[in-house]
């Protein structure tokens, strides 16, 4: 764990800063299901979760028979908007611990600009955000692979190892440790030996615990 103060705090976004995964998995669910492929809510959190849509449909390909219905990812982004305006809301605590992080913090997803221009805004979350998120869409790869998270640290002046990532996926934390960065995993609806097993440096389930953990205590 590192004992200095970090440069850099990088958030991942849904599941950490918005609590979105519950509903987006639901309708993902419902959509798999509509297509035939019977995968409950559960196990689209637990295959699903993390991974950009390019990813997702692949992933869909290898289980079905027939194409992905090529209006898929459309009806899919208009469902869970029309749900996330309905009922999203910031992950409990990380308004405060926003505000008690004294140290530059980013956030770099798996999702794109206008998902999380959209999400952040709903919760009001993102003029903490201002010219400091960064998605998949800007990289070559996506999580698991590290590239999102040197991006941001390169756009923003830190070095990896310098820099703390908050993550609540394997998905993501295997990006974060990837990266060469410190990964807090936020297991709060992931079970804490998931993010262990994908190298997490360390466990917690309340935000309000962050800023205490980040500054070492």
């Amino acid at each position: 764990m590192n004992k200095k103060p970090y440069d850099l705090i990088i958030f991942d976004c849904d599941g950490v800063l918005v609590d979105s995964e519950v509903i987006t998995c639901r309708i993902f669910s419902n959509m798999l299901n509509e297509l035939g492929l019977t995968i409950s809510i559960d196990e689209v959190f637990e295959r699903f979760v993390g991974k950009s849509m390019a990813q997702c449909l692949e992933m869909i390909a290898g289980l079905m028979t027939a194409d992905v219905p090529e209006d898929f990812v459309s009806r899919f982004h208009a469902r869970t908007t029309a749900a996330l305006k309905a009922e999203l809301t910031a992950v409990p605590g990380i308004e405060l611990a926003l505000q008690a992080i004294r140290i530059p913090y980013c956030v770099a997803s798996n999702g794109t600009h206008e998902k999380m221009q959209a999400t952040l805004g709903i919760t009001g979350l993102l003029p903490k955000f201002k010219d400091r998120v960064f998605s998949v869409s800007e990289v070559a790869r996506g999580k698991p692979f590290p590239d999102v998270f040197l991006h941001a640290a390169r756009k923003l002046g830190a070095a990896p190892s310098a820099c703390a990532v908050i993550e609540d996926t394997p998905t993501g934390v295997s990006a974060g440790v990837a990266a060469g960065m410190t990964v807090y995993g936020y297991s709060a609806r992931t079970p804490a030996q998931r993010l262990t097993d994908a190298g997490a440096h360390c466990i917690f389930d309340r935000m309000s615990d962050l800023p205490r953990l980040l500054a070492g205590n």
